[in-house]
């Protein structure tokens, strides 16, 4: 079976507003509950609580008087913020994610109806009292609801994520076809190498276009007094200034991938270590504008979905201080050099091109090494001359590789 989200925009009155509000109200809280039960229970016993001891809480909760509130909010909304719960703690303890965080009544809300949804004649029909709610309904939504997730974004828009279930399987992956490296960077957002020309694509720098509007509504926000309607109406227009960084940055990321994969059945990119590389102060407003973890996600469920490969490889590897003529490898090249000239047979690199190319040259290897049949279409990547590389393999283990696949 298939999973399938999708994302429609919501359009509800003002007396859903409301109800949503309080439904949002309602998760959060029951939320923040759980979360601080489940804290004050472990220290006590040195055990949590699991997701029946929880749900076991909310029928005297929904009668005490303080919280009779509670009993207003669908059930199955606050069972499905215990399973989300639960889940996160099981994220936690089995190293998947950090711990779980209170929740906040500023940013994004959301809440989950896990069952009775359906969605017919341009809106969302939601079981409990919000009932119909007017929708943009873009595509046909296919197979069976699952769950469907309604969030509220900090600019104030209304959208209904609808996870279904269809029936098939992703295609068999496949390695025949076009292979690919892709070197990621800040000056181009992407090099691209298939071994026989090199493509480069620039970096929009979304959030550098918007800096100083957004610079303007923020000093703007900061003026208007503390808990007053018009600091909390400001919000929202610097959120939507956050909004179209975003959107714009999703929709280059969307249509790069999407050209990659229609492209080649296998894209070799590094396994960066973002979260490492954001601790320099000077390039970390850059990466995190970039999106290259998000690029790789794109990649990766996208190539899943065609039967194609994405390929890793380490992050150590010296992609560009290795010659992808002759495999000679420099002690070090400085991070302003963009060009160089290999000492040992005398070809003139481009840094980006050539780190491309022996990234899908490292990524055909390890195809090999797994025992994956490899048809490298659009070039071939083989060394001339040169002695032995200082890496895992040799040019001439390499030249062979690639000569018994073609």
């Amino acid at each position: 079976m298939l999973h399938k989200a999708i994302k429609v925009r919501l359009y509800p009155t003002p007396e859903q507003e409301i109800l949503l509000a309080q439904h949002f109200g309602c998760a959060r809280w029951w939320w923040n509950y759980g979360l601080n039960k489940s804290i004050e229970t472990y220290k006590e016993t040195g055990k949590g609580l699991g997701r029946s001891a929880l749900n076991a809480l909310l029928p005297k909760l929904k009668k005490a008087e303080d919280t009779v509130w509670l009993s207003e909010c669908y059930s199955q909304v606050l069972q499905a913020v215990t399973l989300n719960l639960t889940t996160a703690y099981k994220n936690f303890f089995d190293s998947r994610a950090r711990f779980p965080r209170l929740k906040s009544k500023h940013g994004r809300q959301s809440i989950q109806y896990p069952q009775n949804v359906k969605v017919e004649n341009g809106a969302v029909k939601l079981p409990g009292k919000i009932g119909t709610v007017k929708a943009k309904i873009h595509r046909t939504i296919e197979g069976t609801i699952k769950t469907v997730t309604v969030s509220k974004d900090p600019s104030g828009k209304y959208y209904a994520s609808v996870l279904t279930e269809i029936e098939g399987h992703n295609p068999q992956v496949s390695t025949n076809g076009n292979v690919v490296g892709v070197d990621l960077g800040l000056k181009h957002f992407a090099v691209v190498s298939d071994g026989s020309k090199v493509s480069k694509f620039d970096n929009p720098k979304h959030l550098a276009k918007h800096e100083r509007n957004l610079k303007r509504q923020q000093q703007k926000l900061a003026k208007k007094q503390k808990g007053s309607k018009s600091r909390h109406k400001y919000r929202k227009v610097v959120a939507r200034v956050y909004e179209r960084v975003s959107n714009s940055r999703q929709d280059f990321l969307h249509k790069l991938t999407r050209s990659l994969v229609n492209e080649n059945q296998v894209v070799v990119v590094e396994n960066l270590h973002i979260k490492g590389m954001v601790r320099n102060h000077n390039l970390a407003k850059a990466i995190s504008d970039a999106g290259w973890g998000t690029f790789t996600n794109f990649l990766a469920y996208k190539l899943e979905k065609k039967g194609g490969k994405l390929v890793e490889i380490d992050r150590w590897f010296p992609s560009s201080k290795l010659c992808s003529n002759c495999y000679h490898q420099v002690d070090e090249i400085l991070l302003e050099v963009r060009e160089w000239t290999c000492p040992h047979c005398g070809t003139h690199h481009d840094r980006d091109g050539n780190a491309a190319t022996n990234i899908r040259a490292e990524g055909i290897r390890m195809l090999k090494a797994d025992g994956t049949a490899v048809s490298a279409d659009g070039g071939e990547v083989r060394p001339h001359s040169g002695r032995k590389s200082v890496l895992r393999h040799s040019p001439l283990m390499l030249e062979a590789c690639i000569l018994a696949s073609s």
